[in-house]
């Protein structure tokens, strides 16, 4: 598929992050996060079919084009909310939208949540809390993180001899995708390495979380979500499996739809990023 997109980058104090930009410049102001291991090019599909929007697709630290953490840094999700708020200061947005998948989604509950001032809308696809802990496996679970992260120096991302097997190997990822999908990714996701290619992603992005919210956290950032949300779940999703997700969502005036497919039912073919467009130019038409 061939899609026209414009390419931006931020200088942040701290790290150097990259962008595609979709849509008329005084459109809706919305920033479009992606999921873990992804990048921009998850909305290669969807944002050519939203009307009236300024979308600004970001690259998380750590993915796609945009920089590196520090090595005394981490890839929490503290860390990226703080990012995509230096980003809105400096496109010069008080108030904007956000648009998530899967751990974009994530982050964008979060941020709506700890500053409702400043966000207009949520729009999520099958993304909307974190993997939770309860209290009682803290202690192991810091631990199985600090080993992790003392043996990371160690390890070596794999690499593929040629961009066919690449894709392939992101195809059965631990998240399967499409075949458009999974080149779609690899496009902006692979740099090329002596004996053949690589994924840009920092490898500490495969490191097990130092500590975890409790469901009773994530209960209350739901909670605390005071603006609009259009939450599309797919029916074949990483979502559909947790069971509470029903209870979060009990008494929230969320506008939730459940639509076919798997987990990137935006990217994996073209039917579904239009099932997914008519959910969200329906909710951001409504003023």
């Amino acid at each position: 598929m061939t899609f026209s997109v414009e390419e931006t980058r931020f200088s942040l104090p701290h790290v150097e992050l990259a962008a595609h930009l979709f849509g008329p410049e005084d459109g809706i102001p919305v920033i479009a996060l992606h999921g873990w291991l992804d990048n921009a090019m998850t909305y290669a599909r969807l944002a050519p079919k939203l009307k009236g929007l300024r979308i600004v697709a970001l690259d998380f630290p750590g993915h796609g084009h945009s920089g590196h953490y520090a090595s005394n840094s981490s890839y929490s999700m503290w860390e990226y909310l703080e990012d995509v708020l230096l980003v809105a200061e400096k496109l010069g947005w008080e108030r904007f939208s956000l648009m998530g998948h899967s751990l974009g989604g994530i982050i964008s509950t979060l941020l709506a949540a700890a500053v409702p001032e400043r966000i207009e809308r949520l729009a999520l696809i099958d993304g909307l809390i974190p993997f939770t802990g309860e209290a009682d496996g803290a202690a192991k679970r810091l631990g199985d993180a600090l080993r992790a992260r003392l043996a990371v120096r160690d390890k070596r991302k794999p690499v593929y001899a040629d961009l066919e097997r690449a894709v392939q190997a992101r195809m059965q990822g631990v998240v399967a995708v499409s075949r458009e999908a999974a080149e779609l990714l690899a496009q902006r996701g692979l740099e090329p390495v002596p004996g053949g290619y690589t994924w840009r992603s920092d490898i500490r992005l495969t490191l097990p979380s130092v500590m975890r919210l409790t469901f009773a956290h994530v209960e209350q950032f739901v909670r605390s979500v005071q603006c609009p949300v259009s939450l599309v779940l797919a029916a074949q999703g990483q979502m559909a499996v947790e069971p509470r997700i029903a209870s979060l969502l009990e008494g929230r005036h969320f506008d939730v739809h459940t639509l076919p497919g798997g987990h990137h039912l935006h990217l994996n073919e073209e039917a579904g990023a239009q099932q997914v467009a008519d959910c969200f130019n329906r909710f951001f038409a409504v003023t």
